[in-house]
């Protein structure tokens, strides 16, 4: 600030001594001159000072805005680092589930197969009769036996015949040891008459003593209890026409069904 009033003076003064002698008039307008100069000079610099004092505070809120954002990013960032961590082990994790559960799938079926085949070739004199038939779909294994290979007509007591043939379905399942078996009773769609109704009432009671009585040949041939069950279906699952005398034959019928064991 002096060193601009005194080189506002110099101006002033220069010419003074270059004319020698001003009157004070214009010696007194110079100097006012000069001053307002100054005064100008004076708030342009005050300005810029508050100015720059400004913008030094706009600065620093920047900067602390900037560390503040760097901050939240740099965690954003990390936070995002640790969830790809993990996205990656799950990914990992499950696809050595996948792995595995289709290992012990292919195992199952596998085992089915293995089953299948040896039904089919121990069976083969029965199957060649028609008097037995297997079936391998999807993991479920059926063997299908006609109820005159089985039963005498009307009756739920196994023939000495029938237990020929479940022996040798049996030898083969107990092998399988993590598989639940289901024995299906069905019937034709012929009612029950005569004196037979007063111990079946309908074919919903033959079917279901019958493949009742099968369900115990296996038990004691030492098949767990825990992997049996029984169910009588009387016409409801018919696999031929009942229209007909072999259509019906076909019908009557119980299935040992070895499918997937539940937990």
């Amino acid at each position: 600030m002096h060193k601009s009033l005194l080189a506002i003076t110099a101006l002033v003064m220069v010419p003074l001594g270059i004319a020698g002698c001003v009157s004070k008039t214009e010696y007194d307008k110079a100097m006012q001159s000069a001053e307002v100069q100054y005064n100008a000079l004076e708030t342009q610099n005050a300005r810029l000072k508050g100015d720059l004092a400004d913008a030094a505070k706009r600065n620093e809120e920047l900067e602390r805005t900037l560390a503040m954002k760097s901050g939240e990013l740099g965690k954003t960032i990390v936070d995002l680092r640790q969830r790809v961590s993990a996205l990656e082990g799950d990914k990992a994790r499950l696809a050595q589930e996948v792995t595995d559960s289709n290992k012990a799938r292919e195992e199952k079926v596998r085992e089915v197969s293995s089953t299948y085949e040896q039904l089919v070739k121990k069976m083969k004199g029965e199957i060649d009769k028609g008097q037995v038939t297997i079936s391998e779909l999807k993991g479920k294994l059926t063997v299908n036996m006609v109820d005159s290979i089985l039963f005498d007509s009307g009756k739920a007591e196994i023939k000495q015949e029938g237990l020929v043939v479940l022996g040798k379905v049996i030898e083969i399942l107990k092998t399988v040891k993590d598989k639940s078996i289901r024995i299906e009773g069905h019937t034709d769609n012929k009612p029950i008459v005569g004196p037979l109704t007063q111990r079946y009432a309908t074919n919903w009671e033959l079917s279901a003593a019958r493949a009742t009585a099968v369900l115990e040949v296996l038990r004691g041939h030492g098949v767990s209890d825990r992997r049996l069950s029984v169910a009588g279906y009387a016409d409801q699952h018919p696999v031929d026409s009942n229209l007909t005398v072999g259509g019906r034959s076909h019908n009557r019928r119980v299935d040992i069904v070895v499918l997937r064991r539940v937990k």
